[in-house]
């Protein structure tokens, strides 16, 4: 059975899973298997412990117990900004990233937030053809983020905007 929880920055769960996407995010970006020293680099660049509290959240979804994928929100300026959007290839295919971008939209809408807003990569073609799914529309770069080359946003605020139904 399928559940979300909210994680904790700094457990053993939570690293292990951002430890994987970063090791995939890096090998993908690079063509290869990544290395130690860039997912050092990585790991460095990317830290996640604000997930947490007032800053933002951070949801891990669960399959039989075990952490199967994760998606965070950084709440900046009155967005809230997704990061670390992330499923287990053995967990893929099964709408849990939707899932939990669903949850995250509900807590951002929660907290007060106009828009949801992302960056990511044109190779990473299953999470781009997954935001426009979810209502996300391409915007010009909101950050200078260097491994980025696509940004998104939902708007919160409009009706026409609300989220999409379905599985």
């Amino acid at each position: 059975m399928q559940t979300i929880e909210i994680g904790v920055p700094g457990t053993a769960d939570a690293d292990g899973i951002v430890r994987t996407y970063l090791t995939e995010v890096v090998s993908r970006y690079h063509g290869r298997p990544a290395t130690d020293g860039e997912l050092a680099v990585a790991l460095a660049d990317e830290p996640y412990d604000d997930l947490q509290g007032d800053t933002g959240i951070l949801l891990l979804a669960r399959d039989g117990g075990a952490a199967v994928a994760c998606a965070g929100a950084r709440f900046v300026e009155g967005d809230a900004e997704l990061t670390k959007v992330f499923t287990l290839p053995s967990a893929r295919g099964r709408g849990i990233a939707r899932r939990l971008i669903l949850a995250l939209e509900e807590a951002a809408r929660d907290r007060g937030a106009r828009s949801l807003r992302l960056n990511t990569r044109s190779d990473l073609v299953e999470a781009c053809a997954m935001y426009e799914g979810l209502g996300f529309r391409s915007v010009e770069a909101f950050n200078a983020e260097p491994y980025a080359d696509r940004w998104y946003r939902k708007d919160l605020t409009s009706a026409a905007e609300q989220t999409p139904t379905g599985p």
